[in-house]
């Protein structure tokens, strides 16, 4: 195992799927858990089922981590087994506790995936490629396209390297941080991270550095579309769609009750299903559909 997927798996099983809450684990400090962000999370979780075949005995989540959030069950609920593969032993633990019987559990790395061709049915594998040392992401692609079985659909999720639609908004974001910030200051309080928030919208008084206090993240190397089209398309027929167009520090920054963030949700996300190639492409996390043939 390299050095880098040593880290990865280090991370996740001393910090990343540690629980911090009641089902809580510390890698929920990526996503947006806020009552105003649920409905467009919980849809954009959604997206996944469409794209794959809706029962059968098998489907392999490759990366499963602890099987994090209730709408990623939706998946494998008319499988028989979901078969979970991760390099994290602690993921696993914690996917076993929600999954019971209906799970089967493997220590593997993905890039290298120790089962026969053509034997799962569907097959997920979300925010995991990009865990993987830039030389063995092409491997992973093939991986998961050797083990799917035919005439069945693979979902990966990932996010790119750049989005062009969140650089045409990042100077609204940096201003309403710096606003936030100021605001939080006249008012007594310290500036937090925007990764390092809770679902309370209320700023608490904390001694934490305006950049944040709390564990860092682990290694990521991410593409974009081009690189998938030209490099994973040219080895199997792949489709690029939108997941999720914007990232949590845009919506933290920008969504709140009092701004009428749940409406503006609700128009991105009819956007998104209006154009899912434009947002697949232009924002931030892409929905990659493999059809094996």
């Amino acid at each position: 195992m390299t050095q880098v997927k040593q880290e990865v798996r280090q991370f996740y099983d001393e910090i990343g799927w540690k629980l911090v809450g009641e089902d809580v684990y510390q890698n929920a400090r990526y996503e947006d858990l806020r009552p105003v962000s649920r409905a467009y999370i919980h849809n954009c979780h959604l997206r996944v089922a469409r794209h794959l075949q809706p029962s059968g005995r098998f489907l392999l989540d490759a990366g499963s981590g602890p099987v994090q959030y209730p709408e990623y069950l939706e998946y494998s609920r008319e499988y028989q087994y979901r078969l979970c593969v991760d390099i994290s032993f602690t993921a696993l633990v914690e996917a076993r506790r929600r999954l019971n019987a209906k799970g089967l559990y493997v220590v593997a790395d993905i890039a290298n995936l120790p089962f026969k061709p053509d034997v799962f049915e569907g097959l997920v594998s979300l925010h995991t490629i990009h865990h993987l040392p830039e030389n063995e992401h092409l491997d992973a692609f093939q991986e998961l396209y050797r083990v799917l079985a035919p005439n069945c659909s693979a979902v990966v999720v990932n996010g790119w390297s750049s989005s062009q639609l969140m650089k045409t908004f990042e100077p609204l974001v940096r201003f309403a941080y710096t606003l936030r910030h100021l605001l939080y200051r006249l008012r007594g309080y310290e500036a937090v991270d925007d990764l390092d928030e809770t679902n309370d919208e209320r700023p608490k008084k904390k001694l934490r550095r305006a950049n944040g206090g709390g564990p860092k993240g682990t290694f990521t190397n991410k593409h974009d579309a081009q690189w998938v089209r030209a490099e994973v398309g040219a080895l199997m027929p792949v489709r690029i769609l939108v997941w999720r167009s914007v990232t949590v520090r845009f919506m933290r920054a920008l969504i709140h009750p009092w701004l009428g963030g749940r409406l503006w949700l609700r128009l991105l996300y009819s956007l998104e299903e209006r154009y899912p190639e434009y947002f697949g492409e232009k924002g931030k996390y892409a929905l990659i559909v493999i059809r094996k043939v």
